[in-house]
């Protein structure tokens, strides 16, 4: 049985499912609908946040994620709404991180300058390429010249703090192309760069009708010249597809890498959530109703699943996160999120270290241990 002795951080997802168009490669909750009923879910949004309520437990909210879909086709005025309503309801950290997703369609960019007034301090462009053949063939709604300008508006609305969304090894792609667009991200010195392989996922059109894409060894050379050419503009990489420049590292995405909490509102939305009772401590994960109709149509709750992760789950659910940091966490840091003692990752943790996966002392992976992250963390089921 594990005990915990405190709760960890806590943060606040927030998803808007709806998009003008699905992508091809899109696997998330997103579905097409130029007729978003803005008032409707800004009320079932906060009827949702009500009953989760019982999970903040006296903590502020340190950052807030704001996912899709496409967040940007709804109002900046739906998120004036919405965010002063939440605050009204709980205490936010003082530098609370606020990041809203955003497509570079020229249709959202004069919302921009709104959505900073309404409080969301950080963006996360969806580029994925500035070259137009390839967006099409990833069916984006916006051409290579309408993400350079998205970016520079953002930066003229006040966005100091952003990130730019980027595929690589695209149908076609080759390694100059994919570097290309790298050093045309890299022209606009962003703050923080997500930059990722693109990949066949189940239940996506691309599933069914796969696209030709780059040879492995032809990846690697891209993923090999890329962090070298990342590398030499100051971007760090801190996570298995995050790269920022000092002090810029997404918060909330550390949230989740750290195995912190979270709330989830929203169709679909996902959520962790520690519990300390006087009887014991409990974690567990949740998931929203998907379908946005079926969301705006519940009454009492919006939970469609429910599920207590075992301390058996533990060891596993806490590395699969953890060991996505290129610093890792400590040993102590595993005791204080799971309320496990450290022996409870034996024998398969002196195994892996025996075999130079992990670090001594530390719950890191070494430079081998990323390279076979998943066989490493198959040890530990």
């Amino acid at each position: 049985m594990s005990q915990l002795t405190d709760l960890p951080p806590l943060s606040l997802y927030i998803h808007t499912p709806w998009c003008i168009r699905k992508c091809p490669y899109c696997d998330f909750n997103s579905h097409t609908n130029k007729q978003i009923p803005e008032a409707a879910y800004l009320k079932a949004l906060l009827a949702d946040f009500d009953n989760d309520r019982q999970h903040i437990q006296g903590r502020p909210l340190r950052s807030i994620f704001i996912g899709g879909g496409t967040p940007s086709l709804l109002s900046p005025a739906f998120y004036d709404t919405l965010l002063a309503n939440i605050k009204d309801k709980m205490d936010w950290a003082d530098d609370i991180e606020i990041t809203m997703e955003a497509n570079p369609g020229t249709v959202e960019q004069e919302s921009f300058a709104g959505y900073r007034e309404a409080g969301i301090n950080r963006l996360s462009l969806g580029i994925q390429s500035f070259d137009d053949q390839k967006l099409e063939a990833l069916g984006r709604i916006h051409g290579g010249s309408e993400a350079q300008q998205a970016i520079t508006i953002a930066r003229q609305s006040g966005f100091d703090n952003f990130n730019l969304d980027l595929m690589h090894g695209l149908p076609g792609q080759t390694e100059q192309q994919a570097l290309q667009d790298l050093e045309t991200a890299l022209s606009f010195n962003p703050p923080h760069l997500s930059w990722y392989q693109l990949t066949i996922e189940p239940n996506t059109e691309f599933y069914s009708r796969p696209p030709a894409l780059p040879e492995d060894d032809e990846l690697w050379q891209i993923q090999e010249a890329g962090q070298s050419l990342l590398k030499r503009h100051h971007l760090k990489q801190y996570e298995v597809s995050a790269y920022a420049r000092e002090g810029c590292q997404a918060r909330h995405n550390l949230n989740y890498w750290r195995f912190g909490d979270y709330i989830g509102i929203g169709a679909g939305a996902h959520g962790k959530v520690s519990t300390i009772t006087p009887t014991g401590s409990s974690i567990v994960r949740y998931q929203k109703t998907r379908q946005p109709d079926a969301y705006l149509n519940r009454i009492d709750h919006y939970q469609a699943s429910h599920q207590l992760i075992e301390p058996e789950e533990l060891p596993l659910e806490f590395l699969m996160n953890t060991m996505r940091l290129n610093q890792g966490v400590s040993e102590a840091h595993y005791t204080k999120a799971t309320g496990l003692p450290l022996q409870t990752l034996e024998p398969a943790l002196s195994q892996a270290r025996k075999e130079q996966l992990i670090e001594p002392n530390r719950l890191k992976a070494t430079e081998k241990g990323q390279l076979f992250l998943n066989q490493l963390l198959d040890r530990f089921l």
